[in-house]
């Protein structure tokens, strides 16, 4: 049986839906590149070069990504009563510092 709490949902500003398309369609094309790079037999230190930058850009739209949750969502639920969502953020800290 499945929980109604899996399915909730964030209205985001067009401003921050915007910056995260952004740089998910950057991270989309530095994938890309990577791929390209193997199937052109690129040098390994090259693509590990790139595949760094790739964890730094997808570390930073993570940033972001918890930076407006946590002002939007946590402290609109905190503003709400709703306290059990420190503990989900709390979880989700968790599994990001892991």
């Amino acid at each position: 049986m499945e929980k109604d709490c899996c399915k909730r949902t964030k209205i985001r500003t067009p401003q921050e839906y915007k910056r995260l398309i952004n740089r998910l369609n950057r991270l989309e094309g530095q994938i890309r590149g990577i791929k390209n790079m193997v199937e052109n037999n690129s040098y390994c230190p090259d693509i590990l070069i790139q595949t760094s930058a790739v964890q730094s850009a997808l570390s930073a739209f993570s940033r972001e990504l918890l930076s407006n949750h946590i002002r939007t969502c946590v402290s609109e639920d905190i503003r709400a009563g709703k306290y059990e969502t420190v503990d989900e953020l709390t979880e989700t800290l968790q599994k990001l510092i892991r």
